[in-house]
């Protein structure tokens, strides 16, 4: 039995009913054969073994008050996966549809992104099923704060340093940022994604979209192309697809295309920015509302969209960008894609794509950016904020913004080299994964059996 084989069995015998982990990791470890081949040490140091496995696992009970006086009970995860480069770094994501599975889907794809970067960040994710929407301020917080008074104890500037997800925002990094502060008695860089009037960094709420259109952009540098003047689709309605959608229209693109759980909206003169942020960021309502201010673009409902198809990727486009949840580009939406003419695919959010579609997207020999390389750019702007509160300065939106294209370009740039190296040139996630897992086993073979 192959070695990688042998290792995704004990997996699905270790961790049960965990498909968005199994997933990820499945992506992962077929990318590593040729690297398992040509490098005996990693088998030899039970590297794939050990990094597939936690560090730490955190589990807890989150209690809290409603507004009617109810007590209300959810889980609160914390998935501390692997500390070889850093602390640990990732998001905590708040939605209903939160387990073991995708915090630890989340958790190990967050080793590599992070490597990805060049920065000293280890990977981890955290989260709880609680569903912010429809819920008060003060339900927020009494939540934020009950959640925060278990996760304090495990959290730290050097220790483990978390961001905000789907669901956690800058409201949310605030409730959580204070309650730490009061249990912890220190004020510390220990959240990211703060407000800049108490230790954020310029630039962080549009680093994860903005960098994914860098992405997309030196993918398709490098093959004599450009976004200026193309038709672009993006998908969601968050932090990430906003940002997405702004760069986009900096580089010269037009983005007709965002989306919410409800349904999506296509705009064929673009997307009006200015009343998307409005919608989502201020008045927190549903993208049904669009069409009421701009009645000549189209609002199509969930329940129409096309059976077996994501509506978002029905339109013809020259990019796409995946900005909403995982596994929301199926193979039928590929197809699509590939058959109306998009030659670049560049994710914004977490594993959109499923393993069939990337591998036919694979196959294609289109420019396409998996998340792990196209989205760190998040991430890597939370390092920034990291250094920022370290040496207690503070650096303009076009500093962090730069270093920000720097980082991508480097990513890009690492991934390409490196699939390169393996004889799959055009193969970024071969090239990602390769590059990511490298420097992490590197330094753990280094540190020793720990």
């Amino acid at each position: 039995m192959p070695y990688v084989k042998e290792v995704f069995d004990y997996l699905r015998r270790t961790s049960p009913s965990q498909n968005e982990f199994y997933q990820a990791a499945e992506e992962v470890l077929e990318s590593l054969r040729p690297l398992m081949e040509k490098y005996p040490k990693y088998r030899q140091h039970k590297i794939i073994e050990r990094i597939v496995e936690p560090e730490r696992q955190i589990l807890f009970r989150v209690n809290w008050v409603d507004d009617k006086g109810e007590i209300q009970v959810n889980k609160g995860f914390r998935i501390e996966f692997n500390s070889a480069l850093g602390p640990y770094k990732g998001g905590l994501r708040f939605h209903p549809s939160v387990n073991a599975g995708v915090i630890k889907f989340l958790g190990f794809e967050q080793i590599f992104k992070n490597a990805l970067t060049g920065l000293q960040i280890g990977g981890g994710k955290g989260g709880s099923d609680f569903n912010p929407k429809g819920k008060s301020d003060n339900e927020i917080m009494r939540f934020c704060q009950a959640f925060m008074s278990e996760l304090y104890r495990h959290i730290g500037a050097h220790t483990d340093v978390p961001a905000g997800d789907i669901g956690v925002g800058g409201r949310e990094i605030g409730y959580m940022f204070g309650m730490y502060k009061k249990l912890a008695n220190k004020y510390e860089g220990v959240l990211t994604g703060k407000s800049l009037k108490w230790g954020g960094s310029l630039a962080r709420t549009e680093a994860t979209g903005y960098g994914a259109v860098y992405f997309a952009q030196y993918m398709l540098e490098d093959r004599g192309e450009s976004l200026e003047g193309k038709r672009c689709v993006v998908s969601g309605s968050g932090n990430v697809a906003i940002y997405t959608i702004e760069k986009l229209y900096q580089l010269g693109a037009l983005p007709v295309t965002c989306s919410d759980s409800n349904g999506m909206i296509y705009d064929e003169n673009g997307i009006d920015l200015e009343l998307l942020k409005e919608l989502k960021e201020v008045k927190r309502v549903r993208l049904s509302e669009y069409i009421t201010h701009r009645p000549t673009a189209k609002y199509t409902p969930i329940e129409e969209y096309p059976k077996g198809c994501n509506g978002i990727y029905t339109v013809p486009c020259f990019a796409a960008f995946p900005s909403a949840t995982q596994n929301e580009l199926n193979l039928t939406d590929a197809r699509n894609l590939l058959a109306n003419g998009c030659i670049c695919v560049s994710e914004g959010a977490n594993m959109p794509s499923t393993l069939e579609a990337v591998h036919a997207f694979i196959d294609a020999k289109i420019c396409y950016g998996p998340g792990k390389a196209a989205n760190a750019g998040g991430v890597a702007t939370s390092q920034l904020e990291m250094a920022q509160n370290a040496s207690m300065v503070s650096w303009t939106f076009e500093e962090v913004d730069a270093k920000l294209a720097q980082i991508m370009k480097n990513i890009y740039t690492n991934a390409k080299e490196t699939a390169t190296e393996f004889g799959e040139p055009t193969n970024l996630v071969l090239g990602a994964n390769i590059a990511g897992f490298r420097k992490v086993a590197d330094a753990m073979i280094e540190q020793g059996l720990v």
